[in-house]
């Protein structure tokens, strides 16, 4: 498995625990710097090492960024899949479908084929990540051991996408893309999902 990219500076006694226990929560993979604190106070190596010019803990780094403030850690933390449902899987999709609705009549069949091969590529590099994602190893769930909400907001982008065949016209969607398939299949025979279809009437 790869080296996890968030690490958490960890200070003894302090808000740390509840961007640890977050991450527990979630499942997410991540490597601990820990701190015991000096004379009360965080001593001068984590102020030199967890690249917060504050010197406060928690500080949480994902790659290249640091985050510090509990509050602001936790929204960074949930905001990627609620956001990624709206601003790349759907962005990418809809782009095809409407343009495909609005394109004129004068444009030939082959040049309407070639604009959606093209635009296609981005749906399925958005699939392909969703489905390392949601990858063997994991838990089969976007950001937990269970149903969340990040499942609850990228499951209608996923499913709307293979509805309406956006982007994946002739991919063999079971094969390229089983995990999102068996995901889907969760997804939709929770006791939540089966009672919000039943009491909306809820259909694509």
């Amino acid at each position: 498995m790869s080296k996890p990219s968030i690490t958490l500076f960890f200070l003894q006694a302090s808000r740390s625990i509840r961007t640890a226990w977050l991450l527990e929560a979630l499942s997410l993979p991540y490597d601990v710097k820990f701190y015991n604190r000096l004379n009360g106070k965080a001593p001068p190596e984590f102020k030199q090492t967890c690249g917060n010019p504050l010197g406060k803990s928690p500080t949480m780094k994902d790659g290249d960024l640091t985050l510090w403030e509990s509050g602001a850690i936790a929204e960074y933390i949930l905001q990627m899949w609620t956001h990624a449902a709206e601003g790349t899987f759907l962005l990418h999709s809809l782009a095809i479908a409407y343009a495909v609705g609005n394109t004129p009549s004068s444009v030939s069949d082959e040049a309407k084929g070639e604009m959606v091969k093209g635009m296609s590529v981005a749906v399925q590099n958005d699939l392909d990540w969703l489905e390392k994602e949601l990858g063997d190893e994991g838990t089969g769930w976007l950001a937990g051991k269970d149903l969340t909400a990040a499942d609850v907001m990228v499951h209608f982008s996923a499913q709307f996408i293979f509805a309406r065949d956006l982007g994946t016209k002739g991919v063999d969607k079971g094969s390229r893309w089983k995990n999102i398939t068996g995901w889907l299949q969760r997804c939709e025979g929770s006791e939540s999902y089966k009672r919000a279809v039943q009491k909306t009437g809820y259909t694509l």
